[in-house]
């Protein structure tokens, strides 16, 4: 009697000391005997490291919340892995060409693009830089600003230059309005009558007559003006010249002119194929295209 009741006794203390409380899906065993139970399977293995408390009314509640979070975290990682794989395959297709192609192709795709937009590829990265200032570039697109131009600038003949360089200043150049010393006398220049001129003038003129070339005229370093020999309005008569520019505060030119002896004035015009026309309401001098001429014609470096 005493031995039965020493053994109901002993299972009594093993089984407070490990007590299994029952619910619809697992065991649950207080391992720890502070009331918080580890959820294990039928084989006793824990499917959760969470841990709940019997008898607590909020168990589930903050259970449900714990799974919640992992999930959140679960999706969280996988978004952050798509996203960081997504940049490396947008990374691999907007690869450098220069690395793709190689300096060669890239050389020729830049040969098929305007001066301007290789200008631009200048500044995407040394690499670029060192393709796209190539001389072997520059010196077609030099030829390609220079067709159909009536004056090449002296100042893109300069020896020593880069293409990329005489490519600048040939452009610089040719946007210039202000007319100088060097281009009065570099060029030749046609002259003829305007409509408004007196008859006697215009049937001097072979532009308006028709009987042979227009005539031309020829400024000198010393300020003088000739015609040629047997020129019928030039007469042989002497004449010098002028250029008036005044200039504004700002540095911005006001007025710029021509004038020979004390005619009327000559305003001046830049035209597209870089010539120079300068006319009054009498007549109207032309610079005849010299692009051949060796050494090139104008003044060196002013680009006002």
């Amino acid at each position: 009697m005493a031995e039965a009741n020493d053994s109901e006794s002993g299972q009594e203390k093993q089984k407070n000391k490990n007590p299994v409380v029952e619910n619809d899906s697992y065991p649950v065993v207080d391992c720890d005997g502070d009331g918080s139970y580890p959820v294990v399977d039928c084989d006793g293995v824990a499917v959760e490291n969470d841990y709940c408390s019997i008898g607590s009314s909020g168990d589930d509640e903050v259970g449900e919340h714990s799974m919640k979070k992992k999930r959140k975290k679960k999706k969280r990682e996988i978004f952050i892995s798509r996203e960081k794989k997504a940049e490396e395959d947008s990374a691999k297709n907007k690869q450098d060409p220069l690395v793709l192609f190689g300096s060669d192709i890239l050389m020729k795709i830049l040969r098929n693009l305007d001066a301007r937009s290789v200008a631009l590829s200048l500044l995407v990265s040394r690499g670029w830089y060192g393709v796209a200032s190539s001389d072997r570039l520059w010196t077609t697109k030099c030829e390609e600003l220079w067709l159909g131009k009536a004056h090449i600038p002296r100042s893109a003949q300069v020896q020593g230059l880069s293409k990329l360089t005489t490519y600048s200043i040939s452009v610089m150049d040719g946007r210039r309005t202000r007319i100088m010393k060097e281009d009065l006398c570099d060029h030749v220049w046609e002259f003829h009558f305007h409509e408004a001129a007196p008859e006697y003038w215009r049937n001097l003129d072979p532009y308006w007559k028709g009987t042979g070339p227009p005539m031309r005229r020829y400024f000198h370093p010393d300020g003088s003006l000739t015609a040629d020999p047997g020129d019928e309005v030039w007469g042989g008569h002497e004449s010098c010249y002028s250029i008036v520019t005044s200039v504004i505060g700002d540095g911005s030119i006001r007025d710029h002119y021509v004038r020979i002896n004390r005619w009327p004035r000559m305003l001046v015009l830049r035209k597209e194929d870089w010539s120079w026309e300068m006319s009054n309401n009498l007549y109207c001098y032309s610079s005849i295209p010299d692009a051949d001429k060796e050494g090139g014609t104008g003044p060196l470096f002013p680009f006002s």
